[in-house]
């Protein structure tokens, strides 16, 4: 909570949890009889990435009937609901997805993932973390 990239860090977990497709799939685990939750997503990157969310502590857990995404945050026991308001599905033209929510306080975020080479064309210039960024990304590739 009082790391200086707090908040980058939340908006980046937030992103991840809610810009996505994802259906859930409630089941039983046969030894505890615990519920829990299995995501089944469109590809592999997007399953990769909702459960990269839920590992760092933001987990989607459902949709409700008025569309809202349920998202359950450990570390505070609290459940938040995302209004989910439209969604840009990915294509090979855009190589990007979209979403728009409305946040538990009334935000509006418009959230967009997508491959690096289209998303860096649409930041604004000389942003704080796009070097340092370009830098993981050329080792990641590696």
């Amino acid at each position: 909570m009082n790391h200086s990239n707090h908040e980058a860090i939340w908006r980046l977990r937030e992103a991840l949890g809610l810009c996505h497709t994802c259906i859930i799939e409630k089941k039983i685990h046969k030894e505890t009889q615990k519920e829990y939750v299995m995501y089944n997503a469109s590809s592999p990157d997007e399953l990769a990435l909702v459960n990269g969310s839920r590992h760092l502590g933001f987990h989607f857990n459902d949709r409700d009937e008025d569309s809202n995404m349920i998202c359950h945050i450990p570390h505070t026991d609290k459940e938040l609901k995302y209004q989910l308001l439209h969604v840009i599905e990915f294509d090979s033209a855009r190589k990007r997805m979209t979403v728009v929510v409305k946040t538990p306080d009334n935000r509006i975020l418009v959230i967009c993932k997508g491959a690096d080479s289209i998303i860096e064309k649409r930041l604004a210039p000389n942003q704080e973390h796009l070097a340092k960024t370009k830098q993981f990304l050329d080792q990641f590739a590696e």
